[in-house]
């Protein structure tokens, strides 16, 4: 290439990478090009080169693709969010499904898992194999949690908004279109009350200032508001007087202060002070009430979270007597999904807060046929399975992005639970995941995206897992050549295996 660094070049846009960078391709030298759409034509400017791809800024689209939609963020560039505002939503369903297919084809190794299209599904009982992605009807404000840094400008002024990609440069937006209209007026108060008071935004390159976070949540269904400040520090000067201007926010429930003094990129810290209210809201997602914490992990988008749900309880195939072990359940939001339909479901979380959260759930649900393990996947099931002997008829298991320790899938396969259930945040380590089980006894049965993060290019799957049994079996011809090639003859054999082990 002739190319060199801050050089213009024209070049069409041909696919897509799994961090939704457009990519094209100039007499076999590939580039990747941020903020552009299959089908586009554009101007790009280089910026990093390597022998055999390169890296290159969008200047200007000169020939938009049909996929192509004018981003409604004034910010979309800049800010590290969203990564598919540029690209209409049906091709963004297009564009994750494929993502996750490829995935379990290219690393998996599911080559016989068929496709099956939207009117299959609504032509009766649901087929098995790869499903359509479950989308959503209006993909704007579904966002039921923002976290918003704070900091100071060139001029000197606060400012909070969002990191811009790759960076920890702050890019001022008080009203982002995923988030909640309510997140715009608490940060006015925030800043409004912080210049008065002469509070100042954290600096983390100097570990000096006191406002560094702010995390808002609300519960969609109940309408409730929490905010949490996250200061480096034990008190806000006159904090009293902020939470009694954001007590006036209809809905607002909580507010506190979250103690983070570590030099650290880490958001929250351990300990929360209450200045108002209980410390918690409460939100539904279906029939099932939780009580949300600042320190809770708990699904971004409720909509879509009880459709990914009430597939992963579909999934599981429950009819009142089997026993259900929840791995990394959290705050035990799918357990108690479960629950409703076990005999008895154990769930396991290395967060004790979080457990602590789960059990103060079960018993706001009044159920008493779930039990809630603190520690680490791979640790307890093996113990609870060699030591204690608890069975389990369904393993369900929803993993962080590195996906499952492969002692906890070892320890799944010795269970011998008859399906297995795998909710995933990340459809490459999944695939590995699948390839193990798939190895080992377990055949992928239903596979179902759920797109809970529109304009970005995250995706949750649900997968159903069934074992085989010995009666599974394939049947095999295997061609031999004759040994003595004057004969010239061929002996054909069919051989019964047990698919379990093929």
């Amino acid at each position: 290439m002739d190319l060199k660094k801050n050089d213009i070049f024209t070049v069409a846009i041909e696919d897509m990478s799994d961090d939704g960078a457009g990519i094209g391709r100039q007499d076999g030298y590939i580039w990747f090009i941020k903020d552009t759409v299959i089908g586009d034509r554009v101007e790009a400017r280089v910026m990093k080169m390597k022998k055999s791809y390169g890296f290159a800024r969008l200047v200007k689209v000169t020939v938009p693709s049909p996929a192509r939609s004018e981003p409604l963020c004034s910010v979309a560039r800049q800010c590290g969010g969203c990564q598919l505002q540029a690209m209409n939503y049906e091709e963004q369903l297009k564009f994750k499904e494929n993502k996750v297919y490829n995935n379990l084809l290219r690393i998996g190794k599911l080559d016989g898992l068929p496709r099956v299209t939207e009117d299959v599904c609504r032509a009766g009982e649901e087929p098995e194999g790869f499903l359509p992605i479950m989308g959503m009807e209006n993909p704007w404000r579904y966002r039921n949690k923002a976290q918003f840094p704070f900091g100071t400008d060139k001029a000197g002024r606060i400012v909070a908004g969002f990191y811009a990609g790759r960076t920890h440069d702050i890019i001022p937006q008080a009203d982002c279109l995923l988030g909640v209209e309510e997140n715009q007026r608490i940060l006015k108060i925030i800043i409004e009350f912080m210049e008065e008071h002469h509070v100042k935004a954290y600096d983390e390159k100097f570990h000096q200032g006191l406002v560094r976070h702010v995390l808002i949540r609300k519960g969609f269904r109940t309408g409730r508001l929490m905010v949490c400040l996250v200061i480096n520090g034990r008190e806000l000067p006159c904090q009293d007087k902020l939470a009694k201007r954001l007590e006036r926010v209809e809905g607002m429930t909580s507010i506190s202060l979250c103690v983070n003094m570590e030099k650290t990129n880490v958001i929250m810290g351990e300990e929360v002070i209450s200045l108002f209210g209980p410390g918690y809201i409460e939100d539904y997602i279906g029939d099932i009430k939780y009580q949300i914490s600042p320190l809770s992990f708990y699904q971004v988008n409720p909509a879509q979270t009880e459709k990914l749900y009430r597939t992963a309880l579909e999934y599981a195939g429950l009819t009142g007597e089997e026993t259900v072990w929840d791995l990394y359940c959290g705050i035990g939001t799918i357990s108690l999904f479960l629950a409703q339909k076990a005999k008895r479901v154990y769930g396991v979380e290395v967060v004790p807060q979080a457990i602590g959260d789960a059990r103060k759930n079960a018993a706001l649900n009044g159920m008493s046929n779930v039990e809630f393990f603190v520690g680490r996947a791979e640790e307890v099931l093996p113990e609870a399975y060699e030591r204690n002997q608890i069975h389990a008829d369904v393993i369900v298991v929803d993993p962080p992005r590195k996906g499952c320790d492969e002692k906890c899938l070892e320890t799944i396969v010795k269970m011998a639970p008859e399906r297995v259930v795998y909710v995933s945040c990340d459809s490459a380590t999944l695939a590995r995941d699948l390839k193990y089980l798939c190895g080992r006894g377990y055949e992928v049965r239903k596979v179902r995206c759920c797109d809970m993060f529109p304009a970005t290019v995250h995706v949750e799957t649900v997968v159903l897992l069934s074992k085989l049994k010995p009666d599974d079996m394939v049947e095999i011809k295997v061609d031999l050549g004759g040994v003595d090639a004057a004969e010239e003859t061929k002996a054909a054999y069919t051989i019964n295996i047990m698919a379990a082990a093929v």
